[in-house]
């Protein structure tokens, strides 16, 4: 389209009621200076453009709704003419707005120069991140590695996802009127959910429970002893929840037990912080371990085949996990073993494509190349 882009502002957050902008985060000189080969970026709309005032003034006006795996084409031909009329233009939402299919080579390969190259954290985000991954590495007072689990059972997750979890009657009296609240549209008067939950729980489409993901683990022959760090906000159902998980695995540790209050504070300000330097925990690790769908476990997985695959990615398969949670005659032979058959082909290794795969995910041959 040969545009300009004017520096991107993040989406505010439905759950977490993060305000974070760019550069509160990333290090936008390296993001300019990195691409200015490949597209004019301007870091505000230039004070040279008439009417600027005016243009923020009727920007709401100039909003373009991008469809989902939209084609290179469909850009030109919608999108280009209005930016032409309009002289700017917002566009959102914008993730996975552009298709994987039939793009140029040279478009997947700058997507990968982005997202793994132009896109870095400021270096006092990355300075914590490796003196949290360097404590990972010596709790035991030696060299160990060690696993990190991205769990996302936070309470919006859970909510989000209209999935049934096991609880008392108020627990789930108390989800049922934050559903409402929240997904008033969704929820409507509640009496489709619990088909809807049991569907998605066949489908794979549910979060796994903290205890759930301890015996998948020890099933993948993890011993007790395992250091994992968990990336994570307040899980839901708090210790009673995590419980489970912390008796067949004791070693396992948060950010806030890593570090002190103090040096946690100065990346408080903005929850985005906090989960960059979870994502780098997450990255460094020997074993990354996801427990739900969602751009940050994605991410990971794909800069970590991205990087050529030397690190382990386990991705549970939460359908057939679930038929296997429900069958109350399997033994715990069986159980294992079907665990190592299913996951054996689902630790990071390069997948084939498929219509609309995930570039992000799973990064092949287009983007692989680093020239």
């Amino acid at each position: 389209m040969s545009a300009t882009l004017v520096l991107p502002i993040l989406k505010q957050d439905q759950i977490w009621k993060d305000k974070t902008k760019l550069e509160d985060i990333f290090d936008v000189e390296h993001f300019l200076d990195y691409l200015k080969d490949d597209v004019r970026i301007v870091r505000d709309i230039p004070d040279w453009v008439p009417d600027k005032e005016d243009l923020f003034t009727n920007l709401r006006r100039t909003v373009k709704n991008i469809p989902k795996y939209a084609s290179a084409q469909f850009y030109i031909d919608n999108v280009l003419p209005r930016i032409k009329e309009k002289r700017i233009m917002t566009l959102k939402p914008f993730v996975d707005r552009l298709g994987y299919d039939n793009v140029p080579e040279e478009i997947n390969r700058l997507r990968c120069r982005v997202n793994y190259h132009a896109m870095k954290f400021l270096p006092e985000i990355e300075d914590m991140a490796n003196l949290l991954a360097s404590r990972m590495r010596n709790r035991t007072g030696y060299l160990n590695p060690y696993m990190a689990l991205h769990l996302r059972f936070e309470k919006g997750m859970v909510g989000l996802s209209f999935c049934d979890f096991v609880g008392s009657r108020d627990e789930k009296t108390m989800m049922a009127a934050y559903r409402q609240k929240e997904w008033p549209r969704r929820y409507k008067n509640g009496s489709h959910l619990w088909h809807l939950a049991l569907q998605k729980r066949k489908e794979g489409r549910c979060p796994l429970e903290p205890g759930e993901v301890a015996i998948i683990l020890r099933a993948m022959g993890y011993p007790k002893e395992t250091q994992i760090y968990v990336a994570s906000g307040q899980v839901y159902g708090g210790q009673n929840r995590m419980a489970p998980l912390r008796n067949m695995f004791p070693n396992l540790v948060t950010k806030e037990e890593l570090a002190s209050k103090e040096e946690l504070d100065r990346f408080r300000k903005h929850v985005t912080s906090l989960a960059a330097l979870d994502f780098l925990v997450c990255l460094k690790s020997d074993v990354f371990v996801m427990t739900h769908g969602g751009n940050f476990a994605k991410l990971i997985i794909g800069a970590r085949r991205y990087m050529g695959h030397r690190l382990k990615s386990i991705k549970p398969d939460k359908g057939l996990m679930a038929k296997s949670f429900g069958d109350p005659y399997m033994g715990w032979a069986t159980f294992v073993e079907d665990v190592a058959i299913i996951h054996q082909t689902r630790t990071g290794l390069p997948e084939q494509t498929f219509p609309n795969y995930d570039l992000w995910e799973n990064p092949l041959t287009p983007c692989m190349c680093r020239t």
